[in-house]
């Protein structure tokens, strides 16, 4: 078992002296002894280099400091969606989610009932101490009636609710095979953990299906008590309360996983992407505008076309043979106010999607300009809609100021909604992000399905090229 943890751990002190060799959970912690039992599962069942653990937000979250297995941060209560894809996408993996109370039952119910519903094979080892213990003591779905927290100073009451029994809740639903509540306050009940916790990964090694084992802890900073008085509170306290024992246990055949293909026509097929070749017209990564990495921020109001253009942008990268992202959001402002879109260009590889600092703003309204615009890095472009905001707000000396009349020369088209595509020839002018056959190119490839309106994009687009300029 040694094998499996790490022969220092790094969690303080650089991993350097007597810190090297302990963990960060407090004195009495049932953390600890859980880490040792699935720990020991892992190395009986022969499965370390197979094993992913999942660790959201929460008292575990430095999992990855102990165990040497593979390892995903999820967000807060979401480790049960990211133990999905990691089981879809690799079969063969042991995937293991570690969560807590506060994580499991509150901010991620949604997650656990859908994937136990699915039944799809994983092991979630779930541990509920009956407080949020990393957070400040908050009181938690499974804190019981009466108990004091930072959030029920007088005691969990009528109008706070009945703790949630997670264990009874999962073992009604269809999917799982498996679920067990057991504890850590007594010898007795450490070995009934220690058989749970490896029975549950079995389970998944045999592909039967998910298995869930809750395990009763003690948190003795948040209860104000010694390690010894919260082991006898566990014990006079929370088992009465959840009852210790098997919830449900039953045979299934082993489940047949697909398995994915990552080969790059097939991926390309279910994308509805082409795999054509296509014609490159950059010499190189436009270095001379920001080194090798851009990030450009495209906002506006629903309708304005911004996550259009943002798409736009990052398949004419793409296009080119460089790396790009786009992540947009829509927000509550998808019909008025701000949505934006950010978009990352690498030369490489973009390491972080999104642009809380934008090279580039592409603005088209008043609001976006206003509210991102401050964020644009010193020495930065701004790209606006003049049509429809008449005064620019004051932005660092070094920020370039550019405006076009994206609304007008759209209904001088007659096409108001392509002003996006004008704005996009206003920005190729004014930075040569790309030259102008790439832009076109993209442009037609988008339009693909709709021939008859690639010319008047294409004109839109050489229109901003030309009516570009600085703003006075």
């Amino acid at each position: 078992m040694s094998a499996i943890f790490y022969p220092r751990f790094e969690r303080h002190a650089h991993g350097e002296g007597l810190k090297a060799r302990s963990t960060h959970y407090c004195p009495g912690c049932g953390h600890g002894l859980v880490h040792k039992y699935l720990a020991s599962a892992i190395d009986e069942l022969g499965i370390q280099d197979r094993t992913v653990a999942i660790s959201p937000v929460g008292c575990a979250v430095f999992l990855h400091y102990y165990l040497d297995v593979g390892h995903t941060q999820a967000a807060h209560g979401r480790a049960p969606a990211v133990a999905l894809g990691q089981k879809l996408a690799n079969p063969d993996a042991i995937v293991i989610s570690y969560q807590g109370d506060g994580d499991l039952a509150s901010i991620g119910l949604a997650e656990i009932l859908q994937a136990a519903q699915m039944g799809v094979p994983l092991t979630v080892v779930f541990v509920n101490n009956a407080v949020y213990g990393m957070t400040g003591g908050q009181m938690a779905p499974t804190t019981l009636v009466g108990q004091t927290t930072a959030t029920t100073p007088f005691g969990r009451g009528r109008l706070e609710g009945a703790p949630l029994k997670m264990a009874e809740l999962i073992a009604h639903l269809d999917g799982p095979v498996y679920v067990e509540r057991v504890a850590l306050y007594d010898a007795k009940q450490r070995v009934r953990a220690r058989k749970a916790i490896k029975k549950a990964v079995r389970l998944q090694l045999e592909g039967r299906g998910f298995a869930l084992v809750e395990i009763l802890a003690e948190c003795p900073v948040h209860l104000h008590l010694t390690p010894r008085e919260a082991q006898a509170w566990v014990r006079d306290r929370m088992v009465p309360v959840f009852p210790l024992g098997v919830k449900k246990d039953v045979t299934s055949p082993p489940w047949e996983l697909p398995r994915p293909t990552f080969e790059p026509s097939a991926v390309a097929a279910a994308l509805g992407a082409t795999t054509q070749a296509v014609t490159r017209h950059c010499r190189a990564f436009p270095r001379h505008l920001f080194g090798s990495e851009i990030a450009i921020k495209v906002a506006g109001a629903g309708g304005d076309g911004a996550q259009t253009a943002a798409l736009l942008l990052a398949r004419a990268a793409i296009n080119e043979g460089f790396d790009a992202t786009h992540i947009p959001s829509y927000g509550p402002e998808s019909r008025g106010g701000t949505s934006y879109a950010d978009v990352r260009i690498a030369e490489v590889e973009v390491l972080s999607p999104a642009c809380p600092r934008p090279h580039v703003l592409v603005a088209f309204n008043a609001p976006s300009l206003a509210k991102f615009g401050p964020d644009v890095v010193p020495g930065g472009l701004v790209v606006y809609d003049r049509s429809v905001v008449a005064r620019p707000p004051r932005l660092d000396p070094s920020v370039r100021l550019v405006g076009v009349d994206g609304a007008e020369t759209a209904i001088a088209l007659g096409q108001p909604l392509i002003k996006n595509i004008v704005a996009l020839g206003a920005l190729q002018a004014a930075s040569g992000l790309f030259p102008v056959e790439t832009f076109q190119a993209v442009i037609a490839q988008m339009l693909e399905e709709k021939p008859a309106l690639v010319a008047v994009n294409q004109a839109a687009f050489a229109w901003g090229v030309r009516s570009e300029r600085p703003a006075s």
